[in-house]
């Protein structure tokens, strides 16, 4: 690798320093290296402050480019390149070059006793070759041979012979240069993904380079140390709806998919796609929020799948499978939410009470109970009907139906005695209205 890296040097500048990034970055893999050492590396190594920003697994670490920790409470700059760490996941690794927030990197502040290069056409951060023959953005080959297993703190000073055992080595770029540039990414892009707004300055090979191995190093370490997998890891999922799994065996899966052993969460069931399980009360909440206990949760939000949804109940995390299978009874409940297949498409499992029952007492993909078929058969030649029966099922009055429907209140009665006349029993008596609410709902259970 280190010969390799000599001889791009002297082809491409910029080849050889991202090749001896990638040899870096591997050496700190191999030897187990912590989060602020590979965070310490990407900010020595592009000559600017780094920062870990995973607001799930509440880690912030930012690290200025002398090796220094310094964390600050300012949001970061999202012209600022960066990469997430997993694909559409919160945590993302920022690079502070470029934006509003820039001077708090630069050479005057982090070039303390050498490290950041300041002479004319280097990029502040960037390491130039003694040489004053050279071309600005050359690293020596020599300078970049040595091997090193440093994990801490990166030194002070970089000489033509120290200059590869450091981090610092690594990068020296031309400002005023062209080099290839990686255009920005995709924020569900695979792991390691170097993406930028579209107000960022063009990023750099080196700096692209610099973002890709640290991501993925920093994801593994993680993954590893923080006891967090992917929220919807199969495996683990399945485990943990599993009753007849160990009990250890669970409570490891609850711990390796980040919830807490303590507290309630829930299970949701959405149609047609695996399971997820979520703290109780995060349920509407961005990435990263705490997530609060509540009588009634907050609608799912975009990072769920659209369409029909069951919610289970909130429980602790080893009663987790009664969650599930209230959450798949609740799905059975759903519609799609359309004039065809009215009424809603997520369904509190906590909500139904003793509604829930049928669920036992009708089979998904059998024949139909009586009531049911008669909506079915009427349904069939009346378009309106299905739409008109559901708002006068699921509102207090026939005023708020003919409202929810935008029709007249005398068109509604006047559909209300054509429905009547074909389910065959009156709809506008409280009786009625409970036999209508039943048939509506078997009408849903019966689907195969």
């Amino acid at each position: 690798m280190k010969e390799l890296a000599g001889r791009l040097t002297a082809l491409d500048p910029d080849a050889g320093a991202a090749v001896r990034v990638i040899a870096y970055f591997d050496r700190l893999a191999e030897s187990r290296a912590g989060v602020e050492a590979l965070v310490r590396g990407a900010a020595v190594l592009s000559g600017c402050p780094a920062r870990l920003v995973d607001p799930e697994r509440r880690v912030h670490v930012r690290v200025q480019p002398d090796g220094t920790r310094q964390d600050t409470e300012t949001p970061p700059n999202p012209t600022w390149p960066s990469a997430r760490l997993s694909p559409n996941g919160p945590a993302i690794l920022w690079l502070e070059r470029g934006g509003t927030e820039r001077g708090e990197g630069t050479g005057e502040e982090a070039g303390v006793d050498g490290g950041v290069a300041e002479q004319g056409g280097a990029e502040p951060g960037g390491i130039v070759a003694e040489d004053a023959g050279a071309a600005p953005s050359r690293v020596d080959a020599e300078q970049a041979g040595a091997d090193t297993e440093d994990t801490g703190p990166a030194p002070s000073r970089v000489d033509a012979e120290q200059a590869v055992d450091a981090p610092s080595v690594a990068i020296a770029e031309h400002a005023a240069a062209t080099p290839s540039q990686v255009v920005a990414g995709q924020a569900g892009a695979a792991t390691g993904t170097v993406f930028a707004e579209p107000a960022a300055l063009a990023l750099s090979v080196v700096d692209a380079v610099i973002l890709e191995r640290a991501a993925v190093a920093l994801r593994l370490v993680l993954d590893r140390t923080r006891g967090r997998a992917p929220a919807d890891d199969p495996a683990l999922v399945e485990t943990l709806l599993d009753a007849t799994a160990p009990e250890q065996a669970r409570l490891y899966a609850a711990r390796r998919l980040g919830l807490d052993a303590m507290a309630p969460a829930r299970v949701l069931a959405p149609q047609n796609n695996r399971p997820r399980v979520v703290p109780a009360g995060t349920e509407g909440a961005p990435h990263g929020d705490p997530g609060v206990v509540e009588s009634r949760p907050a609608p799912p939000d975009a990072r769920f799948p659209a369409g029909r949804l069951g919610v289970g109940p909130a429980v602790p995390v080893l009663e987790l499978p009664r969650s599930w299978a209230a959450a798949r009874t609740a799905l059975r409940f759903t519609a799609e939410g359309t004039s065809q297949d009215p009424g809603p498409r997520v369904v509190y499992a906590d909500e139904l009470g003793g509604i829930a029952l049928l669920a036992d007492l009708v089979v998904p993909g059998a024949e139909p109970p009586p009531d049911a078929r008669a909506l079915e058969t009427a349904a069939a030649t009346t378009p309106w009907l299905l739409a008109t029966l559901h708002a006068v099922a699921s509102t207090v009055s026939l005023r708020a139906a003919a409202a929810g429907i935008n029709v007249h209140h005398s068109t509604l009665q006047d559909r209300l005695t054509h429905a009547e006349h074909l389910l065959g029993w009156p709809v506008r008596t409280p009786q009625g209205r409970l036999r209508l609410q039943l048939a509506l709902a078997m009408r849903h259970l019966a689907r195969p």
